[in-house]
């Protein structure tokens, strides 16, 4: 399988256990939300307080094994041409827009709202949406503590190829947001190629 999702689209896909998954951000600078899931059992799903105890760091790279909530390996990162992926920063969604950027962003389509309705196709809600992974997105830790969402250090062409440890559910947000520069205030398409 290959195939772009548009800017701001939502994707989903069963990636086989052995197989790769590999996305490719296209336009540089995009932010790629995505959630995994057991494909047989979407009670067990991922976890990112698994994950980063486990490696004992908060970036994803080469070598990190995205752990579920019952500890079990879902996928790992077999390649990585960016660096360092997030996965504290969470996805955004209506609520979070209108708290950090005014009322008047209410109406924006957010990655919650992407989930939702790609999770709808294998019968997740929004109980089953937790914390998820931002493939290429910039979130560093600053001195004082607070998370920072500033420009992205993905270029055009960058990727990140995933191993599937499991049959492994993966829903994509494709993120939409313009108000701050996790997407450089404009989204572009990313491609999603399974081998």
């Amino acid at each position: 399988m290959d195939i772009t999702v548009p800017a701001r689209a939502p994707w989903s896909a069963v990636v086989r256990s052995g197989q790769t998954l590999t996305i490719t951000d296209l336009g540089g600078n995009q932010a790629v939300d995505c959630l995994l899931y057991d494909a047989h059992d979407t009670s067990v799903r991922y976890s990112a307080q698994d994950t980063v105890h486990a490696q004992g760091g908060i970036f994803l790279t080469t070598g990190t094994v995205l752990l579920s909530n019952e500890h079990t390996p879902l996928m790992t990162v077999a390649d990585d041409t960016c660096g360092r992926h997030d996965t504290v920063g969470g996805a955004c969604s209506k609520e979070s827009n209108t708290l950090r950027y005014g009322q008047h962003t209410w109406s924006q389509h957010a990655c919650v709202e992407n989930f939702l309705a790609e999770g709808l196709r294998h019968g997740l809600g929004k109980r089953d949406l937790v914390s998820n992974v931002n493939w290429f997105m910039n979130v560093p830790v600053e001195a004082d503590g607070t998370l920072g969402i500033v420009d992205g250090i993905s270029a055009p062409g960058l990727r990140v190829s995933l191993r599937a440890e499991t049959d492994v559910l993966v829903l994509v947000s494709n993120c939409p947001q313009i108000n701050n520069p996790c997407n450089g205030f404009d989204p572009t398409p990313v491609r999603m190629t399974i081998q």
